[in-house]
């Protein structure tokens, strides 16, 4: 007998989201599971960091905050929460939890899932974490948990997990598990997915969006929507942009099942529902991904404001001082952002920003005695001299790297609420997947060349074209990947896409984006979506915690792109009123 929809909402995408969101989300609307996403990259050295002062800490304290109200909420609902927040000390959260639970008087079962760290595997590492998928979750939930705590699992297995439980799926029911992770990778950057981070945000009130929620059927398809009333919007654009984010190629790898993102259909199901079919699986890799954050040394900056006239003689005398004093420095960069106007009318829009950002091993290198020379230098360097901030300390950064490793040597256990123990075995091995395949990506196409205004091979004669930004026929959305970033790009079905797919090569996308010139940029076409995705290896060189780019997340690389201009047929533009949607 089939069963009904599970009814699955986020209420977290990073660590540091709306703290309200589990609030809303318990009192919105029916569910039967909530979720919640604390971490990243980021977070993971944030929480690394606070474990050395404390090994008792480790994990999300805002979830905990957060629950003081919401247990019993999700109590008197019965709703099950299912979450990351444990971090690096998934059964320290969950011990907390259940203080909780005794401090408010609500009584709630809770279990856990660990197994995933493996820092003492990795020399000088500071954490390092595999991915894990969702089965752990499952067997907790099987054994009547009403709270799961997990630490390093993968985003999209907080809902695959669910998933899994609800419909009592195999792990061999690849097309079903495949269906739940893209559902999950949809809601697991919650607004992200109801207008947040949107290109087209100007045709949708999104001054506070509501957070996104997914009822998905036992066949694996699932309907993205949102709570009634709750602000946003949840188009086939919104979840196409979600659905680019961060993924690298059409095969999405995940420990539990490989989706196939060229797979996915997207259609509308009525006002903020977008139904998602469609979606095969096939066998999860042999192994997992380790996510290893160092201690990469030590960092300081300093921005200089530079005003007026001779911009760049400015900034070239300040450079030449500073020569000597950055001689024994490990790594020093500069770069001059013209925001500058001429003939402005305030000083602030007559201003350019220089900015100096120096790295070394030796925090006495990068500190004070640095930043102090620095402004020793006001009364005797360029007319106007000032900085944007006062000098500080050094400030120790960090630096991701993954790795690979057996699933099958990594203990992935579900603690089930009496203490139990359960190893969750490792899922059978893949068969190798096609490289042609891969290098290609979905639909072939031509990753590398210059296109022209019509598909390659339609016999179409070229028409006008005016000069016009991307962004007036295509949405973007970026992200990172460790030292690495992604740019989707998608348009709307017909000629949009016709021209889209033919113009926006390898080349061309290089050409419009220069930082990106002599890295290694892969381009994959999803033509159900209508969208290309781009992949760009190192542009973010050791991650987001290295600061090594002004954008270290690559979170505005697609807005840049949509901002580049070039020749676009005329009959394409203007798009209509809010495109994509």
């Amino acid at each position: 007998m089939s069963r009904r929809p599970l009814r699955i909402g986020n209420t977290s995408g990073f660590y540091g989201d709306r703290f309200s969101a589990l609030h809303e989300m318990l009192t919105g609307g029916p569910l039967d599971v909530l979720t919640g996403d604390y971490l990243a990259e980021l977070t993971m050295l944030i929480l690394g960091r606070d474990r050395l002062k404390n090994p008792d800490l480790g994990y999300a304290k805002t979830f905990l905050r957060q629950l003081e109200e919401g247990l019993g909420l999700a109590h008197e609902r019965g709703v099950r929460i299912v979450t990351n927040a444990g971090g690096l000390h998934p059964a320290g959260l969950a011990d907390a939890v259940r203080a909780l639970s005794a401090k408010v008087g609500v009584p709630v079962s809770v279990a856990h899932v660990e197994g995933d760290d493996l820092t003492s595997r990795e020399d000088g590492a500071l954490t390092a974490n595999a991915y894990l998928g969702g089965a752990g979750i499952t067997a907790c939930l099987r054994a009547g948990a009403d709270i799961v705590v997990t630490g390093r699992v993968t985003d999209a297995a907080l809902v695959s997990g669910p998933a899994a439980w609800w419909f009592e799926w195999a792990p061999e029911d690849h097309d079903r598990l495949a269906g739940a992770v893209v559902a999950g990778h949809v809601l697991e950057c919650g607004t992200q997915a109801t207008g947040g981070n949107y290109s087209f945000f100007t045709a949708h009130d999104v001054r506070r969006p509501g957070f996104p929620l997914a009822e998905i059927s036992e066949d694996g398809s699932a309907v993205i929507t949102k709570h009634p009333g709750t602000g946003g919007a949840v188009t086939t654009g919104t979840v196409t942009a979600q659905l680019l984010y961060e993924t690298q190629g059409v095969r999405y790898l995940g420990p539990d099942v490989t989706a196939r993102l060229d797979t996915v259909r997207l259609t509308d199901d009525g006002a903020d529902r977008v139904r998602i079919t469609g979606v095969r699986g096939e066998h999860p890799p042999a192994t997992l991904k380790v996510g290893v954050t160092r201690l990469g040394g030590w960092r300081n900056e300093v921005v200089f404001v530079l005003t007026g006239l001779d911009i760049e003689a400015k900034a070239a005398l300040l450079r030449s001082q500073l020569a000597e004093t950055l001689e024994g420095v490990a790594d020093a960069a500069w770069t001059l952002a013209r925001t500058d106007h001429a003939d402005a009318d305030t000083q602030e829009t007559a201003s350019a920003l220089l900015r100096l950002v120096v790295r070394d091993p030796s925090p006495d290198r990068v500190g004070r005695a640095l930043t102090s020379t620095a402004i020793e230098l006001a009364l005797g360097s360029y007319p106007g001299f000032h900085v944007a901030a006062p000098p500080g300390p050094a400030q120790p950064y960090g630096v991701f790297a993954s790795s690979y490793v057996p699933a099958a040597e990594v203990p992935h256990t579900a603690v089930l609420p009496d203490g139990t123990r359960v190893q969750i075995p490792a899922p059978p091995a893949a068969p190798p997947a096609s490289p042609a395949f891969e290098a290609r990506g979905s639909g072939g196409g031509a990753p590398e060349g210059v296109g022209g205004a019509a598909p390659a091979g339609s016999g179409a004669e070229p028409r006008e074209t005016v000069r016009a930004p991307l962004g007036a026929l295509a949405g973007a959305r970026s992200g990172d990947k460790g030292g690495d970033a992604n740019v989707g790009v998608w348009t709307r079905p017909g000629p949009a896409w016709d021209w889209l797919r033919a113009t926006l090569t390898v080349d061309r996308f290089q050409a419009l984006l220069p930082e990106t010139r002599g890295l290694t940029v892969h381009r994959h076409e999803l033509p159900n979506l209508h969208a290309l995705n781009f992949t760009v290896t190192g542009i973010l060189g050791d991650g987001v915690a290295s600061g090594h780019r002004f954008d270290p997340q690559a979170k505005a690389l697609g807005e840049w792109l949509r901002a580049r201009h070039l020749d676009i047929p005329v009959h394409l533009l203007p798009p209509p009123e809010g495109t994509g949607t």
